[in-house]
């Protein structure tokens, strides 16, 4: 009797003990969530020029800047194609500049490795021009100076997009690290 006592306080006052992540949210949501936000292109948005921040791109910055170990180095091959696939960019461009980032993020990360979020938010607002450049550049828009205004409200729009994209990030990372319960 006394021990059904102490399992039933147990259960009363440990809910979160004997609890396990699970491996398909603790691993699929980054994937997914950059997934996801590579078909933003799908949207039935029409612009005369380009106004979308690139959100997989944004999703991708955001994950490896919040949870550095979460993706590896090597994502950004399979994300840039996926990337490619739905953004109408030439093959390859975007698995090259998700995989340049992934590498400066991660030596970055080696060099400052304590950083806070007007850190992190200074290194997006640096990748993300540069992102938006070689992305113009590989699409074979010759890019002169009467055409560069073009990109600006897009390079706005996407860094003072960047911190809503990260809190998404971080409430997707708090659904990916809950406890769900251990059966047996």
């Amino acid at each position: 009797m006394e021990r059904l006592a102490t399992s039933a306080r147990r259960d009363a006052y440990g809910s979160k003990i004997n609890r396990a992540h699970s491996p398909v949210l603790a691993y699929g949501v980054p994937w997914l969530t950059t997934m996801l936000g590579s078909l933003t292109p799908l949207l039935p948005v029409i612009a005369p020029a380009p106004i979308l921040p690139p959100l997989g791109y944004l999703v991708l910055l955001a994950w490896r800047l919040a949870r550095p170990g979460v993706l590896p180095m090597w994502a950004g091959l399979p994300l840039g194609f996926f990337n490619d696939l739905y953004s109408g960019q030439p093959m390859g461009s975007s698995i090259l500049l998700f995989s340049i980032t992934m590498i400066s993020l991660e030596l970055i990360e080696l060099r400052f490795p304590w950083r806070s979020f007007w850190q992190d938010w200074l290194i997006a607002a640096i990748f993300i021009p540069i992102y938006l450049l070689s992305s113009a550049l590989f699409s074979g828009v010759e890019i002169g100076f009467d055409r560069l205004p073009i990109l600006i409200p897009q390079v706005l729009l996407s860094v003072i997009a960047f911190p809503i994209v990260a809190k998404m990030v971080s409430l997707l990372d708090n659904l990916r690290l809950t406890r769900v319960r251990r059966i047996g």
